[in-house]
């Protein structure tokens, strides 16, 4: 985060404002989407973080 500007935080954090109060109006947006997931440690709350996003925006998570 060190090389954004304060605009593109601000940005990041205005989506996911928006996406958190109106869940249903992103459900499918990553319908057909797949996400490989490769760990060099053992992260059980960050894998279970990103399998749940993705599946709550329709896509599908693969841990490898």
């Amino acid at each position: 985060l060190k090389d954004w500007t304060t605009e593109q935080i601000s940005d990041v954090i205005g989506k996911s404002i928006e996406i958190k109060n109106h869940p249903d109006d992103y459900r499918t947006t990553l319908k057909n989407k797949s996400l490989a997931m490769i760990f060099q440690k053992t992260s059980t709350r960050t894998r279970t973080s990103f399998e749940v996003a993705m599946t709550q925006l329709g896509g599908h998570a693969l841990y490898m």
